[in-house]
């Protein structure tokens, strides 16, 4: 009797609510055993261990390398921010054609389009060689970043089993931050600046040959998709918003270094044709492409303008702690390479141990207070570099900022990419997976601009002092950031859901 009460006591609605939680907590149906989930998960997530390989570890070899190349010290941001600037400019393209080809097409060219400029780079013989290569070489993570967050945000309906994944691939960018430093510290103290670009192909390689074997090629698939739905390419939205971020950018990091500084006139065009050419942009996306890079149903998400505000300005501090660091450890503090990398293996660990908890706690408190957390975790990293006396210890200085800076990154890219990647339809996981990466790239780019102007002007006061200001600029852009996910974001738990399609055929929402 009681088992037959409870049978009538389940109605059509508990009964799909149950239905839609065990759909979130089980292996998707894509995947015919956990040997090829865990292989296509491996090879998107060692993707993104080699983005971050390419961003951090290039900071370690820098004095190596200007020496070798004869780089103006003047000039030698360039190399660094090469990558980040073409990488962050392009992936709203990359995300669109990924859209259109499938997420398997834009991942695999990137992967192959990644390892032919890492070796290239590896064999540069001059300043210009190196920059380049350098430039080249990021639309590769442009690529298959988009495409990779795309091929996971499709494979994994919401719930623990997504959160899980996400985690995990969170985690991979500390992972990757401190690969980076371990084999450019290597290459810089026992080997040659050249056999971090190439131990870096070789990286590569195996995650092309992971992709090549574990993940299916969705072509057919997405042409069959888009022939009814018509995907198109937004060409002139794509080279407006390339152009006009380069040359923003471009001006806001070489200011500092120009003749006359900001006063310079080539920094002063270049900025106020590229703020006139994303004016263009705005225009062209708003009211008269077709089919835009940036539809104007991301902003109409909930949320979604102020989280994406706030990410902007926690990856801006997330670049330049980074960098700075890096410096001040090394010439304020003496740290040779190889103990550098020592000192960052607790960024490692922390990502490490917060990406196997983060997906089984996710779906327990509102993003937001996770949010919160990580935006008090970015304002904590650079104040303990800041206030740091001289002759700082590691342990009472550098190892808590450590914590605090894995902290910060992990959590905030989890959250950031399941609720992105769940407020997107399906056929827009391409621009989801373009939108949680771009705005990293570019953050960093842009804040390392004011970051190193901030350093330029405060250089007579001495090296301490000026990189001490640095992180200064670091915390009020992560205090920034903390009052805008306070006040304005307000995102929910990551519990399982269904997605934005299966709402829209539902009828549970409506397309704005």
């Amino acid at each position: 009797m009681l088992r037959q009460a409870e049978s009538m006591e389940r109605t059509p609605d508990t009964e799909q609510s149950d239905d839609i939680d065990d759909y979130g907590r089980r292996r998707p149906e894509i995947f015919s055993s956990f040997a090829k989930e865990l292989g296509l998960c491996f090879a998107i997530m060692s993707s993104q261990v080699m983005a971050e390989y390419f961003i951090s570890g290039f900071n370690v070899i820098v004095p190596t390398l200007t020496k070798d190349l004869s780089i103006p010290i003047a000039e030698s941001i360039w190399p660094a921010s090469a990558f980040a600037l073409t990488a962050g400019s392009s992936l709203l393209i990359f995300g669109r054609l990924a859209d259109i080809y499938g997420g398997y097409v834009v991942f695999i060219g990137g992967l192959v389009w990644s390892f032919i400029w890492s070796l290239v780079a590896g064999f540069s013989q001059n300043r210009l060689m190196l920059i380049f290569a350098r430039a080249l070489q990021g639309f590769g993570p442009a690529a298959f970043l988009s495409s990779g967050v795309m091929i996971l945000g499709s494979s994994y309906r919401p719930g623990p089993r997504k959160n899980l994944v996400f985690s995990i691939y969170g985690g991979c960018a500390p992972v990757g931050f401190f690969s980076g430093i371990f084999f450019s510290g290597l290459s810089a103290q026992y080997l040659n600046w050249r056999w971090y670009f190439w131990i870096g192909t070789i990286l590569t390689g195996v995650s092309l040959l992971l992709g090549l074997f574990f993940i299916q090629s969705d072509f057919h698939a997405r042409q069959k998709a888009n022939s009814m739905a018509e995907v198109k390419m937004d060409w002139a939205g794509g080279v407006f918003l390339f152009s006009g971020l380069i040359l923003v950018v471009f001006a806001v990091n070489d200011g500092a270094h120009a003749p006359q500084n900001w006063g310079t006139s080539y920094i002063i065009v270049c900025f106020i044709v590229g703020i006139f050419v994303l004016g263009v942009t705005v225009y062209t996306e708003g009211w008269y492409a077709e089919q835009p890079l940036l539809p104007s149903s991301l902003f109409k998400v909930p949320q979604m303008k102020a989280l994406i505000t706030a990410l902007f300005f926690s990856y801006g501090v997330l670049g330049t702690w980074l960098l700075y660091t890096t410096f001040y450890t090394s010439s304020i503090m003496g740290v040779r390479p190889m103990q550098l990398v020592a000192w960052f293996l607790p960024f490692a660990i922390g990502g490490l141990v917060l990406s196997a908890f983060g997906g089984l706690i996710l779906h327990k408190a509102p993003g937001k207070v996770f949010l919160a957390i990580s935006g008090a975790a970015w304002v904590l990293a650079p104040l303990l570099l800041a206030i740091a006396p001289p002759g700082a210890s590691y342990w009472a200085f550098i190892f808590p900022a450590m914590i605090c800076g894995t902290i910060g990154i992990d959590i905030t890219y989890n959250v950031a990419n399941v609720f992105i990647t769940t407020k997107l339809a399906e056929r827009e996981q391409g621009l989801a997976g373009a939108v949680c990466n771009s705005i990293l790239f570019l953050g960093v780019s842009f804040f390392l601009g004011f970051a190193d102007l901030t350093a330029q002007q405060t250089e007579a006061y001495g090296l301490r002092k000026s990189y001490q200001a640095v992180f200064w600029y670091a915390v009020c852009c992560a205090a920034v950031a903390l009052v805008l996910i306070l006040t304005f974001v307000n995102v929910e738990a990551a519990r399982t859901e269904e997605r934005a399609d299966d709402q829209l055929e539902s009828g549970s929402i409506r397309e704005s």
